[in-house]
């Protein structure tokens, strides 16, 4: 006599027992060399891994829903069909609620973002600590002679508008953070007083904003505190234990506003160890500076002089270490950037890369395949008739 035909629910659990077992006999094959690495995993959703406790109420369902669908011969007796030989076929079918119990493993793994995350590799990174000191004062709406429109004789008529000091020593900025991987820096603002725009920083987009963000109008700019500038830059790399800390002061005036006086802010950045190089943008020379615009919309341009003070800006280099440069057009600034950078010595540290490879598609791959495994045996193998 045959044994009794095992419950749906028991079937169910047999499957799903089976189906974990063929599921990691196909992650350790699709994941080849990277099972591993198995103890780096993470998942970007890991919520979704409680999924796995309804594969097997999924397959008990779908194998009760099977059984209530079989069709039924109605005979007096099947004594005759119990003894008779029976197809290879027919020991196929239990592989069916398998092959959809793996697949279902599969795809729920896959749907959690499974990710390996890689620390391991060390880099030898090399870096200093600058903070860019910006001369926000009214002068900096000069005109930086740079480029044809700049070059054209005096009395020549000029159209649109035309970079500022201020325009130019922004671009240098921004092309001198795009160019560093792993300097601290930072910037500071002055005019009348002197402020933080961003304490020393190794994100470059949000740097890269504030500099974007900077106009004349941002603070009062009645005045040029050189002194209270300098100290705050100092003060800002007080903390900074690299072995390499400079200032880079770009201004294009003489001190004249502030509570500390250019020398003792010198005093500050030789005590703390420093390096000043200061930028002077300009010179004593009379300069164009928009005067509002024309009935047509066209910028109109006056004359104006600002006074500078070269020799005070070559004393604070000097006194510190550093150096001072002067700039009168966008590649005698730019120039001058690249030339501290060559100066400045760096400070070695060890940095880590992380590097995150993400699983998903190597175990979909075999969910997929394990599915199309499953219609071909329904379609192919093991079709019926009602």
């Amino acid at each position: 006599m045959s044994s009794p035909r095992r419950s749906p629910f028991v079937r169910a659990l047999i499957a799903f027992i089976l189906a974990f077992v063929l599921a990691s006999v196909a992650v350790v094959a699709f994941l080849g060399a990277r099972f591993a690495e198995l103890d780096a995993l993470q998942f970007a959703l890991p919520w979704a891994l409680a999924g796995v406790a309804l594969v097997p109420l999924i397959l008990w369902r779908s194998i009760a829903a099977e059984e209530g669908a079989r069709p039924a011969l109605k005979l007096p007796s099947i004594f005759a069909l119990a003894r008779g030989p029976r197809g290879w076929r027919t020991k196929l079918q239990p592989a069916l609620p398998v092959l959809r119990g793996a697949a279902l493993l599969l795809g729920i793994v896959a749907f959690a973002g499974p990710e390996l995350v890689s620390t391991d590799r060390q880099d030898d990174e090399r870096g200093i600590d600058i903070a860019f000191v910006l001369d926000l004062s009214g002068s900096m709406r000069a005109v930086l002679e740079d480029g044809a429109t700049e070059k054209l004789q005096p009395g020549m008529p000029r159209y649109g508008r035309r970079s500022t000091r201020l325009d130019v020593a922004k671009e240098v900025i921004l092309d001198f953070i795009g160019r560093r991987k792993t300097d601290r820096m930072g910037v500071v603002v002055f005019g009348k007083a002197a402020y933080v725009l961003c304490p020393l920083t190794l994100d470059y987009g949000l740097l890269s904003h504030l500099v974007r963000q900077m106009e004349l109008d941002l603070i009062d700019g009645n005045g040029t505190a050189i002194g209270d500038a300098l100290g705050t830059g100092v003060a800002r790399l007080r903390k900074s234990q690299a072995k390499s800390k400079a200032v880079v002061l770009l201004t294009d005036g003489d001190s004249n506003a502030g509570s500390l006086a250019p020398e003792a802010a010198t005093d500050l950045a030789k005590g703390q160890g420093v390096h000043v190089y200061t930028v002077q943008i300009g010179s004593d020379d009379e300069v164009d500076v928009q005067d509002g615009t024309d009935l047509f919309g066209q910028p109109r341009y006056t004359r104006a002089h600002f006074p500078v003070n070269p020799e005070l800006l070559q004393r604070i280099a000097a006194a510190t270490g550093g150096e001072s440069f002067v700039a009168t057009d966008r590649k005698a600034l730019e120039a001058s950037m690249h030339a501290i950078l060559d100066r400045l010595e760096k400070t070695s540290f060890q940095a880590s890369a992380a590097r995150v490879e993400e699983l998903f598609p190597r175990l979909l791959l075999p969910a997929l395949l394990l599915v199309l495994l499953d219609v071909l045996l329904r379609v192919v193998v093991l079709r019926r008739a009602p």
